[in-house]
Order: structure tokens, then C-alpha cells, then sequence
């Protein structure tokens, strides 16, 4: 018979359970674990720390500790480690720099260290040592994410900030480049690339663009995307604008070379300007400022052009928002006028419609001239707010002609940016039904450049607006694209020649027969002519012998203010307010 078996002479004696439990648990750790004496010797390492280390167990005991350590660190560290013994204390993780940990590889790990003691055997060290490669390499990606352009893979806009900071700072204590040249690039027509071959081609560009960059400029060439299309560059030291011109020719040579993306090979072109340290501005906001300015007086130029900051443009800059602000109140304050000059029969001398021209006075600086504030009303987008003051004023205007018994068609001009407008004919129609004004009595003047900005578009609103009784003109024809194509199939009913051909006519056959073939173009076609800037009785003889429709100038008038039409007309004031009252 078996005797019955006895548990507890089957389990091990408690001080071997003990030791057991111990290796499990230090084995277990996530963390490596190392035991050193006061001699530095290695007493114990666990399983992580193998693993970390790449030796194994009995490569690692009794080694001093010092074959972990850098080379440059093992002299440093046997003072360290006796004044620790000396007196010892509890260190926990994440109360110094990175430590490094050189592995059976050679492979250097960015290290935490954790220390404890113990008096077992006279004085053991336990150090806790933790891998932050992972956690390392997590924080420079975030690091890089947040310091760069995630699509081109430059500096985005904060860190180029810092950068050019950086420099400036450094120029001044005398530790860095004593002058450098700030550029800021912004690529010609890239709407028309997104628009037309969309974002992810527009993506395609940027990248490469980024690229050819870096390598006109060079590796030491600090690049950034500003954002959109949108690039910047910092090139210290730089205190010699002929050599830096030579590189950006350079560049801007790189830029224009068709790149291919796809099956298409498109062309760009960009425009650069630049501001220089010192020399133009000493803190970063200006310098940014100045080469923006730059920038903007290279895209005047046309396409793939250079220019540098000149005082001029920060004149210019300041009048421009000047101008802005003191429009804008104009605007809010209802300070703005019309003026009128009438577009007349060539024979027969009748006035048929009157163009609506805007004027502003302003109290500090006087009349100030259209050609002075429309384009800065363009560039800052307040030219909407402005067209929408005009065809108000237009249509209020048209309505008392009217019922002063005066039924005068009224014209207007239209800009690029009024005419991408969704409800442009909406905003029209709404107008004139507050006033009582019928469509026909409303005429619209549109450039040919304005036109062709979305030709499609503009055909398909031009044709609605017609079709809703409005006039459209076909204004300036010569000075733009004076197409034929255009001309067929743009729907307008009238063109209007521009001035710069009507003033030389007399004494250059080349500009005559110019007015000639538009004159007979637009017969053909079936519309009517305008001559624009007749001054004298010769050039109204001229266009009489070609058979011009209408012409307008100050042969007949100026533009003059509302109450001055009705003597224009030959009717008398008092009529009109005789008129208007009964109304």
C-alpha cells in the first residue's frame, strides 16, 4: 500500500522560495536592474537589462560597471560612485540629463537611472535603468512636426521666426554674420494650378518647389514655407547684393523650368523680393515687412521677377493704408459722390446715356484721384463694398431722373472681382427694383481683362444680365486681350474704344486704322461703338467719317455732379425740380 504523500516535504525549503520569487520578480521587471558593490563590480543584472545591454548573464557579473559607460565618463564616475557609498541616497527617475548606455554593439542608448541602497553585504548600490530611445525618438518627431512644413518637409513659419530671431540676435552680440538678406518668394499664377489641375497637383508643386529651392540656394540656405505658396529664405552672411542677385537669377531660372507632374509638364514662375540686415530694418517684423513689400513690387513686373526693399515702397505701403482706412470711413460715412459725363450721338449730338464716375473728397487730403484709390480698394478687397455703394447710388440716381421726367440710361463699371460674385445679378436686380428703375436704364461696363478672368463664368452671367433687359459694354476693347473669339462670343451689345488710341489717331494712320477695323469689326458684328478721350472737333469729324455711334470726352464735357446733367440736356435746372416736386 502507497503511503500517503506529505505536501509540505514536496515544497522547497522558504529561503530557496524566497530566492526564487526574487529572480522572478527582477526578471520581470521592465526596467533593467543592476546590483554593484563599492567596488564598482556588477553582482547581479536582470533579464531586461541583458536584453538592454546586449551581454549576457555571465558576461555582465563581476565586470566593473564601467564597461556600460561612454569612455569619456568612466574617469568622472569612480569619484561618483565611492562619494554615493560614502553617502548613500534614494534617487528616483527623471532628476538629471539623458545618461548614455554603451551596449555590446557599440550602440549608444539615451538612458534613466534610478538609484537605491542597500546594506546587504556591506553596501550594495541598486540602480534602475530605464530605455528612453522610444520616448526619445516620439518626442524629435514631435519636435519635427512642429517645426516644419508637413507637406514640403522645410521650416514652417514659428520656427523661421525663431531662426531669423536667432540671427538677429546673434549679429548683435557679435557671435553670428554681422549682415544677412531676407527673401520671400511667392509663386506667379499658382490659383490657376489648383483650380485647374487641383490640389493634389497643387501639393505636387509645392514639393518640388521646396526642392529646387534647397538646391539653388545651397544646404546652409536656411528655407521655410511661410504657408500657401509662400516661401522664404535667410542667407547669412550676405552684404553684397550683385552676388546675391546672381543666385537668385539662379533660382528663379530653377523655378521657371516646366516640372513635370503627371502627364502634364506645367509652367511657373515666382517672384522674389528681398530686405537686408542692417541695411534696411534691424528687428525681424520689419525686415518680414520690407521683403513682403519687395515682393509685391516684383509681381509689377510680371512673371519671375527680383526687386529689392526701397524706401520708396515703405512710402508707398503707408499711403496705400492710409488710403485704406480713410476710404473705408468714407465708405461707412456715405462721403462719396457721383459724377457724370454723358456719352453722345456722333450724329445728331443727342446725349444717350451718362457714365457714372466715382468721386471722393476727403477732408485732409482733398479730391483724391481714382486712379489713386481704386487700386488700393482692389488689393484689399474693398472694392466689393465700393461697387455695391455705386450701383446703389447709380440706381437712386437713374429712379429721381426718371420721375423728374428724365429717363436717363445710367452706366456702371463692373469689376474682376464684382463680376465673381454668385448673386452679382441679384444684388443688381434688387437695386433697381428699390428705386423704380427699369433694367434698360442701367448699362454695365466691363473690361475685356476682367472678362477673361473666368471667361465661362463671365459668359454665362453677361448673357443672364442681357436677357434680364441690362446694356453690357465691352469697355477699353484694345487695351486687353482684343480678341476676335472674345468679341463673338462675350454678349455685349456695345464696345467702347479705349482713349489711347482715339487721342493719337489724328496724327498716327496706324492708331486710325485701328479705330477704322474695330469700328467696322463691331458693325459687322452688330454692335455699337463707343469713342472714349474725344477733346477736339477734328477727332469728332474723324470718327464721323467712319461711323462711330457715340463718343465721349471732354469735348462735349467733363464728368460733372448729378444737378448739372439737366443744362448738359439743355432743359433747365428749374424744369427738373419743377418736375421732381409734382413727382
Amino acid at each position: 500500500m502507497t503511503a500517503p504523500r506529505n505536501d509540505a516535504q514536496a515544497l522547497p525549503a522558504q529561503p530557496a522560495l524566497e530566492d526564487d520569487l526574487q529572480r522572478v520578480a527582477l526578471d520581470a521587471a521592465p526596467d533593467g536592474i543592476l546590483l554593484v558593490d563599492r567596488a564598482g563590480r556588477i553582482l547581479l543584472a536582470n533579464c531586461a537589462m541583458q536584453d538592454m545591454s546586449g551581454y549576457s548573464d555571465q558576461e555582465l557579473l563581476g565586470q566593473p560597471l564601467h564597461m556600460l559607460l561612454p569612455s569619456e565618463s568612466r574617469t568622472a564616475h569612480v569619484p561618483k560612485l565611492e562619494a554615493y557609498f560614502a553617502e548613500p541616497a534614494r534617487r528616483p527617475m527623471g532628476q538629471g540629463r539623458d545618461l548614455w548606455l554603451v551596449c555590446k554593439s557599440g550602440q549608444r542608448l539615451p538612458v534613466d537611472i534610478a538609484l537605491g541602497h542597500s546594506n546587504h553585504r556591506g553596501g550594495v548600490a541598486v540602480a534602475f535603468v530605464r530605455d528612453l530611445s522610444q520616448l526619445r525618438q516620439m518626442e524629435a518627431c514631435m519636435h519635427y512636426h512642429a517645426t516644419h512644413d508637413t507637406l514640403t518637409g522645410l521650416l514652417n513659419r514659428w520656427q523661421f521666426g525663431l531662426q531669423l530671431e536667432q540671427a538677429i540676435a546673434q549679429a548683435a552680440d557679435g557671435t553670428g554674420p554681422g549682415s544677412f538678406a531676407l527673401l520671400l518668394l511667392d509663386l506667379d499664377d499658382f490659383k490657376a494650378i489648383n483650380d485647374g489641375y487641383g490640389h493634389d497637383v497643387g501639393d505636387q508643386v509645392l514639393k518640388e518647389v521646396a526642392r529646387r529651392m534647397q538646391a539653388a540656394l545651397g544646404a546652409t540656405v536656411t528655407t521655410a514655407r511661410m504657408g500657401g505658396d509662400e516661401f522664404t529664405a535667410l542667407i547669412h552672411p550676405c552684404d553684397d547684393e550683385a552676388a546675391l542677385r546672381v543666385r537668385i537669377d539662379a533660382l528663379l531660372a530653377e523655378l521657371c523650368r516646366p516640372c513635370p507632374v503627371g502627364h502634364f509638364a506645367l509652367n511657373f514662375g515666382a517672384s522674389v523680393g528681398a530686405a537686408f540686415f542692417p541695411h534696411d530694418a534691424s528687428d525681424a517684423a520689419t525686415l518680414m515687412r520690407y521683403a513682403d513689400m519687395a515682393m509685391y513690387e516684383a509681381k509689377q513686373h510680371g512673371r519671375a521677377a527680383y526687386a529689392r526693399y526701397a524706401s520708396a515702397m515703405g512710402f508707398a505701403m503707408a499711403e496705400k493704408v492710409m488710403l485704406h482706412e480713410r476710404l473705408k470711413q468714407a465708405l461707412e460715412q456715405d462721403r462719396l459722390s457721383l459724377h457724370f459725363q454723358p456719352q453722345v450721338q456722333v450724329c445728331g449730338g443727342q446725349v444717350q446715356s451718362v457714365e457714372a464716375l466715382l468721386r471722393w473728397h476727403d477732408d485732409q487730403m482733398g479730391w483724391v484721384s481714382p486712379e489713386r484709390f481704386v487700386p488700393v480698394a482692389e488689393s484689399t478687397g474693398l472694392i466689393l463694398a465700393l461697387g455695391e455703394w455705386v450701383i446703389e447710388a447709380a440706381c437712386r440716381q437713374a429712379g429721381a431722373w426718371l420721375r423728374a421726367g428724365m429717363p436717363l440710361r445710367v452706366a456702371i463699371n463692373l469689376s474682376a472681382q464684382q463680376l465673381r460674385q454668385a448673386d452679382l445679378q441679384q444684388r443688381l436686380m434688387g437695386s433697381l427694383a428699390r428705386h423704380g428703375v427699369p433694367p434698360y436704364l442701367l448699362e454695365l461696363e466691363v473690361t475685356e481683362s476682367a472678362a477673361m478672368t473666368d471667361p465661362d463664368q463671365a459668359r454665362e452671367l453677361l448673357g443672364n444680365l442681357m436677357a434680364a433687359g441690362l446694356c453690357v459694354v465691352l469697355d477699353d476693347f484694345g487695351t486687353g486681350y482684343s480678341s476676335l473669339a472674345h468679341l463673338r462670343d462675350l454678349p455685349v451689345s456695345r464696345v467702347k474704344i479705349d482713349r489711347t488710341f482715339i487721342s493719337p489717331m489724328l496724327d498716327s494712320p496706324a492708331d486710325a486704322k485701328i479705330v477704322k477695323a474695330v469700328i467696322a469689326l463691331a458693325r459687322t458684328l452688330g454692335l455699337q461703338v463707343v469713342a472714349e478721350g474725344v477733346e477736339n472737333l477734328e477727332q469728332l469729324r474723324l470718327l464721323r467719317i467712319l461711323d462711330c455711334d457715340a463718343y465721349q470726352g471732354w469735348l462735349f464735357a467733363r464728368a460733372v455732379p448729378a444737378e448739372q446733367i439737366g443744362a448738359l440736356l439743355g432743359i433747365p435746372m428749374t424744369d427738373l425740380l419743377a418736375r421732381s416736386e409734382v413727382s
